[in-house]
C-alpha cells in the first residue's frame, strides 16, 4: 500500500462546477433522450477523467492523469509530512483566521496520518482570498479501500 498526494487551487467558481467533479453515471441516457441531456452526458464522460478539478469522492483522484500526482509515499507519516508542508505554505492565505492556527493544522496532519495508516483517504479544503479554493488530498492506493477496483495511476 502507498499514498498519492494531490493539490488543486483555483477560482471558487471553477471549483463549484460539480458536474465536472463527479463521475458520469455508468449508464448513458437511454435512446430517445433529449439531445442536450445526451450531449451533457458525453461532455462529463469525456472531461471527468481528464479534468484537474478535485473529484467529489476523494478516491476518484486515482483515475485522473498521473501528471496530477504531487508525490507518492509508502509511509503514512511521510505523506502527512507533505500535507504539513502544503498547509504551512498556504496558511497565510486561508480566508478563515481559525484555519491559520498552527495547533489546528497540527491536528489535521495527525488525523491524516492516522487515517492513512488505517487505509483510508484524507482530504481537506480551504477557502483562500480572492475568492479561491485549495484542495489537498492524500489517497491510499493498491488497493483503495473505498474503490478497490480503481488502479494505481502510476501503473498506466
Amino acid at each position: 500500500m502507498h499514498h498519492h498526494a494531490y493539490l488543486w487551487t483555483g477560482p471558487k467558481a471553477r471549483f463549484d462546477q460539480e458536474a465536472l467533479r463527479r463521475p458520469p453515471h455508468p449508464d448513458p441516457p437511454p435512446p430517445g433522450s433529449r439531445p442536450e441531456l445526451i450531449q451533457r452526458y458525453r461532455e462529463v464522460a469525456a472531461e471527468f477523467p481528464t479534468s484537474d478539478l478535485p473529484p467529489l469522492e476523494t478516491s476518484y483522484w486515482l483515475i485522473k492523469p498521473r501528471s496530477l500526482v504531487r508525490g507518492t509515499w509508502a509511509a503514512p507519516a511521510d505523506a502527512a509530512a507533505w500535507l504539513d508542508g502544503q498547509l504551512a505554505a498556504y496558511r497565510t492565505r486561508f480566508a478563515n483566521a481559525a484555519h491559520q492556527d498552527a495547533r489546528h493544522l497540527s491536528v489535521l496532519v495527525s488525523s491524516a496520518t492516522a487515517r492513512l495508516a488505517s487505509g483510508h483517504d484524507s482530504s481537506y479544503g480551504f477557502y483562500l482570498e480572492r475568492p479561491a479554493y485549495l484542495s489537498l488530498a492524500l489517497v491510499t492506493c493498491s488497493p483503495n479501500r473505498a474503490r478497490p477496483n480503481l488502479h494505481c495511476p502510476l501503473d498506466s
